[in-house]
């Protein structure tokens, strides 16, 4: 066997080395960490969401829409069924009062119409005047010439009970004339209740056409004046979309429109809300009164609170998805300037009080770090 290598006095020494760092490691394992002061306790107070309330925080899509909002519509006009060119509309964004001009179409085809309907109505007011007095004239004269020969039969009754002091022939004329007379009489009363028919249904009908002319006109008068569009409400002016030449824009002078067509919409800007869209699954979060932080997607520093105001009861879903999704109306807590319709924002709706909760700790971190 070969003799054993000597231990030289370097191994030993790095040996002992190792074996006391060894132990010194052990021994600050074991010891226990020294307890935190009151100060940092306090500062600390306010835990760490866990992650069951980080569970407690759902968050949706919307979008935000007034409160106090009234849509404009391309004016319909009574008896037309066509296009109408709009000649002027307000810039999108004016702050109107109310019937202040929000548009104008061309009326110059409705009050043409409305100065023919007014000059018929007027000449056949003229005539239906003209025609009753002629009526009234002739009726006075049928009237006279009834009495006339009502007088004629009288006095040939009279003659008649004479007719034993006459003669044969002279009573003969008597009774011819007593004829006479009695059917004059008769043949007078009937043609003036068949004048008086036709004259009154000759009157009629002009005061038909007369009614029917100042329908026109006052439809007239009617259609020019709708076509001044105004102001319903006080509030900000936001025009629509409509299809121009292929593309959506707003509506410019010098389009034709359909009557029915959505315009512009006036809106109050000092009451807003949030509908948002929440997920079937996360419907227990629209507890009564919770609360949820709005962020505008336009705006990314702008944080906004906001209160459930109400809940669809139903679910509804696009069409072709199986996805549900409730509406719910989030009322914001203050007006903000950022504000306007049609924004789409981002919603944390708080289920139980997480964000009350935390914002009351951050709040109180700030005093004490003060």
């Amino acid at each position: 066997m070969g003799a054993r290598s000597p231990v030289t006095v370097p191994r030993l020494i790095a040996f002992v080395l190792t074996f006391g760092f060894l132990l010194c490691s052990l021994d600050g394992c074991k010891r226990e960490r020294p307890a935190p002061s009151p100060a940092s306790l306090h500062a600390d107070a306010t835990p760490a969401p866990t992650g069951r309330e980080s569970r407690r925080i759902v968050r949706a899509t919307g979008k935000v829409e007034a409160v106090k909002v009234f849509s404009v519509q391309v004016p319909r006009l009574a008896g037309s069924s066509g296009r109408i060119t709009l000649t002027r509309i307000v810039t999108n964004g004016t702050r109107v009062g109310v019937d202040d001009q929000l548009a104008e179409f061309d009326r110059t085809g409705e009050l043409d119409a409305a100065r023919e309907a007014k000059a018929k109505y007027q000449d056949l007011v003229h005539q239906v005047e003209q025609r009753r007095a002629e009526n009234n004239s002739t009726a006075r004269q049928r009237i006279a010439d009834i009495q006339q020969a009502q007088a004629d039969l009288d006095k040939a009754q009279l003659k008649l009970k004479i007719a034993e002091t006459l003669s044969e022939i002279d009573r003969l004329k008597n009774e011819v004339r007593l004829k006479d007379a009695t059917e004059r009489v008769a043949s007078l009363k009937k043609a003036d209740a068949l004048r008086t028919e036709a004259e009154t249904a000759s009157l009629r009908v002009l005061e038909l056409q007369r009614d029917r002319e100042k329908l026109r006109w006052e439809r007239a008068q009617a259609n020019a004046e709708r076509l001044l569009v105004r102001a319903p409400m006080a509030g900000i002016v936001a025009l629509e979309s409509v299809w121009r030449t292929g593309t959506l824009g707003h509506p410019q002078e010098g389009d034709q429109l359909w009557g029915g067509q959505r315009l512009l919409r006036v809106f109050d800007p000092a009451e807003m809300r949030v509908r948002a869209f929440v997920d079937e699954p996360d419907v227990a979060a629209l507890t009564p009164g919770c609360r949820a932080e709005v962020r505008l997607d336009a705006y990314p520093g702008a944080v906004l609170r906001a209160r459930l105001e109400s809940a669809s009861p139903a679910a509804t879903a696009a069409l072709g998805t199986p996805l549900k999704t409730f509406d719910a109306i989030f009322r914001f807590e203050r007006h903000d300037d950022h504000l306007m319709p049609d924004l789409s924002a981002a919603l944390t709706i708080d289920v139980g009080g997480t964000l009350d909760a935390t914002a009351t700790g951050s709040r109180k971190r700030d005093r004490d770090a003060q």
